[in-house]
């Protein structure tokens, strides 16, 4: 297939990933309760984590 050739397949496969379907009632959905964050680590024990990841 050379440059810029026309393939059907893959218009079909990128065609479906950017396809966007509304929902089919159309309300909205309220939704309701907590999100907690994970501080974790600062950088400084990450890398070292990752360092002994590594050396392993």
């Amino acid at each position: 297939m050379g440059m810029g050739a026309y393939d059907e397949d893959e218009h079909e496969r990128r065609a479906e990933k950017t396809r966007v379907e509304a929902d089919a009632s159309g309300e909205r959905v309220d939704f309701r309760g907590d999100v907690e964050f994970d501080e974790g680590d600062d950088a400084d024990a990450l890398i070292e984590q990752f360092q002994q990841l590594r050396e392993n």
